[in-house]
C-alpha cells in the first residue's frame, strides 16, 4: 500500500500533522495467503452505531479481542466509546444502551480509530455478519480519517453454517449460536462483550476447520466460495 493513498479522501476535520503520520504509518493488511490459522492475527471486532444505515450512521463504540495460535489472547483487547459533537439520540440507544453522557466523554474520533488501527495491526478482521461492520468501519475510516480499509473480514456467521450444518441455522443470530454452543453472554449489545462471545465462537469454528483439513486463511477462503456457490444454486434452484 502506497502510505499516501489516505490522502486520496479528505476526513471531515483536519488532522494534525501528528495524526497524518500516524496514519500514513498504519500497519499493512494480512492477505487470506497460505499462512496457517494458527500463525494468524485475528481481530475480532464488533462496532456499535448510531443506527443500522451504512450511509448515514456512525460509529459509537468499538470492542475487539485477539485470537492468535487458536487461543483468546484476554490480555489484548480494545474498547472505546468515540466522542460525538452532534450526537443525537435516537431509537437505537435502547439497542445499544450508550448514554449520551458517555458520548460526550469519549475519545476524539480520530484519535480512537487511529488506537484502533494500530492495535488491529496486521491483521484479519473477524466478525458476526462481517459486512455491516466492514462497511461502517470502511466509511468511518474513510470520514474521520480519510484513510481506505483495505483488511480482509472473515463473517462468522457464514463460517459457522458452513461448518456445522448439523445445526440448521441457516441464517442463526449470535444468539442463536451461543443457544447452540451453550456459551453465555450477559451484555449483548455491548461492543466489548459481543467481540469476545464472537471470539469463542470462532474458536469453535476454527477447531471443526482443523478437523476438516482447513489450515491456512487461503484453504478457509476456498472452502467459504464454494459453499456459497452451492448455497446460491440451491436457493435459485428453487
Amino acid at each position: 500500500m502506497n502510505p499516501l493513498d489516505w490522502l486520496a479522501r479528505r476526513p471531515t476535520q483536519a488532522l494534525s500533522a501528528a495524526q497524518q503520520q500516524r496514519c500514513a504509518q498504519l500497519p499493512q493488511p494480512q492477505a487470506l495467503d497460505a499462512t496457517p490459522l494458527g500463525a494468524a492475527r485475528l481481530v475480532v471486532v464488533d462496532l456499535e452505531t448510531s443506527g443500522l444505515n451504512v450511509h448515514r450512521d456512525r460509529i459509537l463504540s468499538v470492542g475487539a479481542v485477539v485470537i492468535s495460535d487458536y487461543c483468546i489472547d484476554l490480555g489484548s483487547q480494545y474498547e472505546c466509546t468515540l466522542y460525538r459533537e452532534d450526537h443525537k439520540v435516537t431509537e437505537s440507544i435502547l439497542i445499544h444502551g450508550i448514554a449520551p453522557s458517555e458520548i460526550a466523554q469519549g475519545v476524539d474520533a480520530v484519535d480512537a480509530l487511529l488506537d484502533f488501527m494500530d492495535f488491529a495491526g496486521e491483521c484479519v478482521f473477524v466478525a458476526f455478519h462481517a459486512a455491516f461492520d466492514q462497511r461502517m468501519l470502511l466509511r468511518g475510516l474513510r470520514l474521520d480519517l480519510g484513510y481506505k480499509l483495505r483488511h480482509k473480514f472473515i463473517d462468522a456467521a457464514e463460517l459457522a453454517p458452513m461448518l456445522f450444518p448439523e445445526a440448521n441455522l441457516p441464517q442463526g443470530s449470535l444468539d442463536d449460536w451461543q443457544g447452540y454452543f451453550q456459551l453465555r453472554n450477559s451484555q449483548r449489545h455491548n461492543a466489548a462483550a459481543d467481540a469476545l462471545a464472537t471470539a469463542e465462537i470462532m474458536l469453535i469454528l476454527m477447531a471443526r476447520a482443523r478437523s476438516q483439513g482447513l489450515l491456512t486463511l487461503a484453504e478457509l477462503k476456498s472452502r467459504l466460495s464454494q459453499w456459497r456457490r452451492l448455497r446460491h444454486a440451491r436457493v435459485g434452484s428453487f
